[in-house]
C-alpha cells in the first residue's frame, strides 16, 4: 500500500483532491497537524465530492506520532524542490510513505536534511512549483507503474 503523507496541509481544495486520488487508487492519506482547515470544511469535502466518507484518512497530531506507528522497514520519500535527485530515478516499492510539505512553504529543512538520500523532486521550467494535489498525482502514479506495470 502506497501512503501519502500531506505535512501540515493549508488548502482544503487540494486535500479533497489528494483524498479523490487516495480512493482511485488504493493510497492511504496521512494529514499531519496542524491543518489549515477543519477536517469537516465543506471545501474539503466539496472537492472530494461524495467519495470523501469512502477514503482512507488517518489525522496524526505529529509527524512523531505516525512514525511510531509505521512498520520500520518501511521506506520513506520527501518531494521537494530542494534537491537534485529526480523521482523518476527513484525505485519505488509497493509499500512506502510519500510525504509532502505545506503548500506555501514545503517541508521543513531540519527534515530535509537529515533524509537526503531519500528527497526527491519533479523537474520543472518556468516556475517554482506545482500544485500540490497535481505534485502527489505525478508522483503516486510512477509508484503504481513501477509496482503494477
Amino acid at each position: 500500500m502506497l501512503h501519502l503523507v500531506l505535512y501540515q496541509p493549508e488548502i482544503p481544495h487540494n486535500t479533497g483532491a489528494v483524498g479523490r486520488l487516495c480512493l482511485a487508487t488504493g493510497a492511504r492519506l496521512h494529514l499531519i497537524k496542524p491543518l489549515g482547515f477543519s477536517i469537516d470544511d465543506r471545501q474539503l469535502k466539496r472537492v472530494g465530492l461524495d467519495y470523501w466518507k469512502d477514503v482512507d484518512v488517518h489525522v496524526w497530531d505529529s509527524l512523531e506520532q505516525l512514525r511510531e506507528s509505521a512498520a520500520p522497514e518501511t521506506p520513506w520519500f520527501y518531494f521537494t524542490t530542494k534537491t537534485q535527485q529526480c523521482y523518476w530515478d527513484a525505485a519505488f516499492p509497493a509499500e512506502c510513505y510519500l510525504m509532502f510539505g505545506p503548500e506555501t512553504r514545503g517541508l521543513p529543512e531540519s527534515l530535509l536534511e537529515t533524509n537526503k538520500d531519500t528527497c526527491l523532486r519533479i523537474p520543472m521550467e518556468g516556475t517554482r512549483s506545482l500544485n500540490l494535489a497535481t505534485s502527489v498525482g505525478i508522483v503516486v502514479y510512477e509508484a503504481l507503474r513501477q509496482n503494477r506495470g
